[in-house]
């Protein structure tokens, strides 16, 4: 596949399941940490897709999806968010914002997988 997925998230055990995974179908996994200089990461390596954490420290993953649809370079790039917040007005936010589609935590392997593959190839 040779598709590259950004993975911003500030929760080991959440970086490792889901690059586990995703490498293990053929993606190329980069990851991030926070929200600081993520726009920064986001521009350098102009990633196939976007896994976007909402809580993040430094900047939450609500004000990235803006900076990220806000730049024309950047602005059709598909971006997936997790989060812990399931409740309605929690995914209206991320629609509003311009997610692509909004994951809660916990989720099962087999739909990260079948989300990253469906934004890609949409």
């Amino acid at each position: 596949m040779g598709k590259t997925v950004l993975l911003i998230e500030d929760e080991q055990n959440i970086i490792e399941a889901v690059s586990f995974i995703l490498s293990r179908d053929g993606w190329d996994v980069k990851t991030h940490s926070n929200g600081h200089d993520a726009m920064g990461v986001v521009r350098e390596r102009c990633p196939d897709l976007v896994i976007l954490d909402v809580m993040l420290p430094g900047k939450s993953g609500f004000d990235i999806l803006k900076d990220i649809r806000a730049d024309s370079a950047l602005a059709r790039t598909p971006v997936l968010m997790l989060s812990a917040r399931g409740q309605t007005k929690d995914v209206e936010m991320a629609e509003r914002a311009g997610a692509d589609r909004y994951m809660t935590k916990p989720f099962s392997n087999a739909e990260v997988l079948e989300a990253v593959r469906a934004l890609v190839s949409a």
